[in-house]
């Protein structure tokens, strides 16, 4: 079940525009690139941003998401029929064999039932060629990242083309680690309404997740720093065997 942040259509719709900074992408474009991806699974594709920046430099890409309003968003995206979208997620998809599989953002970290998380696994080494390579990122517990998820830390106002001024922020409303919720919330100045959206995610440790790869076959290549936010992520490369 998605989160109505990407689930409710008017929520959907503003999402990048209240993100415009995808920076954090560039590092797994360029991780496409170095490991001479040519197919590409993008797990958690949401408004499809990655999805598209790859199928721009003419990979093959396949992007799942279980939010069909984000989806939504995708399809009616310049270039969009480029990239074969699927309503649903890693636990359950079609045959593919691809040579890299992604989880960017908070993908990882939002699949947070247990027998999800060793579902998306198991539905990746699947998906994945021999040698193909799994690669997604998940905060450094030890960072506490969500002690800034508060209104003093995110509020702002955005003023969005054909929407107007809309006002957000985020309240912390629950850490029991693991598990940190959390609310955003974002009132249109159009017309008054205010939409939230309750999320959680789970934060899971280095050995937590060396181990959950191990047990699903993979083999772990490296453990990276994320180069947007230096010491606070970890980025996974791992791959299935020849």
């Amino acid at each position: 079940m998605a989160d109505e942040g990407f689930e409710h259509p008017r929520l959907a719709a503003i999402y990048d525009a209240l993100d415009p900074d995808r920076g954090d992408l560039d590092v797994y474009v360029r991780m496409a690139a170095e490991f001479g991806a040519r197919r590409v699974l993008d797990i958690g594709c949401g408004t499809g941003v990655f999805a598209l920046l790859l199928a721009d430099r003419g990979l093959e890409v396949v992007g799942v998401d279980p939010a069909g309003a984000s989806l939504d968003v995708a399809r009616g995206k310049l270039g969009s029929e480029r990239v074969r979208w699927i309503h649903g997620d890693a636990t359950a998809l079609p045959p593919l064999q691809v040579d890299l599989a992604t989880m960017t953002a908070n993908v990882a970290q939002a699949i947070v039932d247990p027998g999800d998380w060793q579902g998306t696994l198991r539905g990746a080494f699947e998906a994945l060629r021999p040698g193909g390579r799994l690669v997604f990122e998940t905060r450094d517990p030890a960072r506490r990242a969500w002690e800034e998820w508060t209104r003093e830390h995110t509020h702002g106002v955005t003023d969005i083309p054909e929407v107007g001024a809309v006002e957000s922020w985020l309240d912390l409303t629950n850490v029991a680690l693991p598990l940190v919720s959390f609310r955003g919330t974002c009132v249109f100045a159009s017309d008054g309404a205010v939409l939230t959206s309750d999320s959680t995610l789970r934060f899971r440790s280095r050995t937590e997740v060396e181990a959950d790869l191990a047990e699903h076959g993979y083999v772990l290549d490296e453990v990276r720093d994320a180069p947007d936010r230096p010491g606070r992520e970890l980025v996974f490369v791992a791959h299935r065997p020849e």
